[in-house]
C-alpha cells in the first residue's frame, strides 16, 4: 500500500495549556426552559393562554367585585326575557335573572368542579398507574377492576349514584372521580411498561431501593409532560360531561348555577329566546376547544425532538 506523504504546512500545532485542559465544554440545557420556549414561540399559543387566563380570572373574580344575585327571581315581569342591551349585557331569563351574572357564576362553578375532578383523577391515576405498570403482581387484579368498572355505562353509573346520593356538586365529583382515575391509570400503566425494565430501574431494585422511591424518583419524572397533558385534557372533558348531565337532568340541581344548568334552561326557550342558550354554550365551546388545543400543543412542545 502506498503511503501518503505528510505535509506539515497543512496543520497548526496547538500549544498544550495545562490549566485550560481541566475545563470541559458543555451546553447549559434545561428541559423545562426548552419546553416553554418552544411552546410560547407560537403566537397562537400565547393568545390561547392569555384568553383562558382572562376567562378564569373573570369567572372567579366577578362574584367578588360584583354583587349581582344570579339566584333570586325578579318580581317585575317587565324584566323577564329581556333581550341583550345596556341594562343586561346578555339579557334576562324567564324569571328576570341577569344572564351575564349567571354565566360567570356558572363558569366559576363548572371550572371549580373540573379542577377538583381533574386533580383527583390525575393524582390517583398517576400513582396507581405507576404501581400498576411496575409491580407485576398488581397487574392482573387492576386489569380486572378496570374491565369491570369501565364496562358499566357511565350514564347507568351516574343514575345509580343520583338515586343513592342527592344530586349536587359533590355527587358529580364522587361519580366522576371514582372511575375517571382508572382511564388515566391504564394510560400511565402502558407508558410505565415501556420504561419498567430499563437498566437504571433494574439497578435500583437490585440495590434494595423501596418501591415508593423507585416510583417517585425513577418513573414519574419521565411522565411529567404526559401528566400535564392529561390534566389539560381532563378539564374540558369534565365540563362537557357536566353539561351533558345537566342536559339529561342528572347534573346540578336547578337551584344552583352552572354551565350545565344554564344550557339545560336555555334549550327549553331556544326557539323564542336563542340568546339564553347561545352565551353559555359559547363559553362551554371556548373552554373545551382551548384546553384541548393547549393540552395537545404542550404535549408536542414537551417532545425533545421539537426542542432547539
Amino acid at each position: 500500500m502506498q503511503e501518503r506523504e505528510f505535509k506539515a504546512d497543512l496543520f497548526d500545532v496547538v500549544e498544550f495549556i495545562h490549566d485550560e485542559s481541566k475545563y470541559v465544554a458543555y451546553e447549559k440545557y434545561s428541559y423545562w426552559r426548552s419546553t416553554f420556549r418552544t411552546f410560547f414561540k407560537s403566537k397562537f399559543n400565547i393568545f390561547l393562554i392569555t384568553a383562558v387566563t382572562v376567562l378564569v380570572l373573570m369567572a372567579f373574580l366577578y362574584p367578588v367585585f360584583y354583587s349581582s344575585d344570579p339566584y333570586s327571581a325578579n318580581t317585575d315581569f317587565y324584566q323577564w326575557n329581556q333581550a341583550p342591551g345596556d341594562g343586561h349585557l346578555f339579557g334576562t331569563d324567564s324569571l328576570g335573572r341577569d344572564i351575564f351574572a349567571r354565566t360567570w357564576y356558572g363558569t366559576r362553578t363548572s371550572l371549580l368542579l373540573a379542577f377538583i375532578i381533574a386533580f383527583c383523577d390525575v393524582t390517583i391515576g398517576v400513582f396507581a398507574g405507576a404501581i400498576w405498570g411496575y409491580v407485576k403482581k398488581v397487574d392482573r387484579p387492576m386489569t380486572e377492576l378496570y374491565n369491570i368498572v369501565m364496562n358499566v355505562p357511565q350514564t347507568v353509573y351516574l343514575i345509580i349514584l343520583s338515586y343513592i346520593l342527592r344530586p349536587g356538586f359533590w355527587t358529580i365529583v364522587i361519580a366522576k372521580a371514582s372511575r375517571g382515575w382508572l382511564s388515566i391509570g391504564k394510560f400511565i400503566r402502558n407508558k410505565v411498561l415501556v420504561i419498567r425494565d430499563s437498566e437504571y430501574n433494574i439497578a435500583s431494585t437490585c440495590l434494595g431501593t423501596p418501591l415508593r422511591r423507585v416510583v417517585i424518583k425513577n418513573i414519574i419524572p419521565f411522565l411529567v409532560s404526559i401528566i400535564i397533558m392529561e390534566t389539560a385534557l381532563s378539564i374540558p372533558y369534565v365540563i362537557g360531561s357536566e353539561v351533558f348531565l345537566g342536559f339529561i337532568g342528572l347534573g346540578m340541581p336547578t337551584t344552583s348555577v352552572s354551565l350545565g344548568v344554564l344550557v339545560n334552561e336555555g334549550k327549553n326557550s331556544f326557539q323564542n329566546y336563542p340568546y339564553q342558550l347561545i352565551y353559555p354554550t359559547s363559553i362551554v365551546a371556548f373552554i373545551t376547544v382551548s384546553f384541548y388545543i393547549i393540552g395537545n400543543r404542550f404535549a408536542d412542545s414537551s417532545d425533545p425532538k421539537n426542542h432547539i
